[in-house]
Parts: structure tokens; C-alpha cells; sequence
């Protein structure tokens, strides 16, 4: 199965609390963060909460 890196690339501060709990619940704490996640239904409709926020890319 597929893995997606996720790197936190902007601040959550001024974000709303979904986006900032969102970020969280993927093990985002600050800028430059990064997280390796299975590429799940889940995961993708967290991450495109946040798709403004994070840089999203596949790895094997």
C-alpha cells in the first residue's frame, strides 16, 4: 500500500479550531513537521482539510 509524507509548510495560528485539531490528530506540531501516514480514506480527508497548510507527497 501507498504512504503519504505530509510536511506541515504553514502556521495553524489563525486557522479555525478543525484545521488546528487536524493538524494535530496527524502528529503536526510546528512548521516544517513531518509525518509518514498509509495512504488511507481517512488520512486524505484529513490531509484535504488542511491542504493549505501541509505539502503532501508519496513514498514507497
Amino acid at each position: 500500500m501507498a504512504r503519504l509524507k505530509v510536511t506541515q509548510t504553514r502556521s495553524e495560528i489563525g486557522g479555525k479550531s478543525n484545521q488546528r485539531e487536524t493538524l494535530r490528530s496527524l502528529g503536526l506540531k510546528r512548521i516544517g513537521d513531518s509525518v509518514v501516514k498509509e495512504d488511507r480514506p481517512e488520512f486524505r480527508g484529513m490531509v484535504r482539510t488542511v491542504a493549505h497548510l501541509v505539502a503532501v507527497e508519496e513514498v514507497e
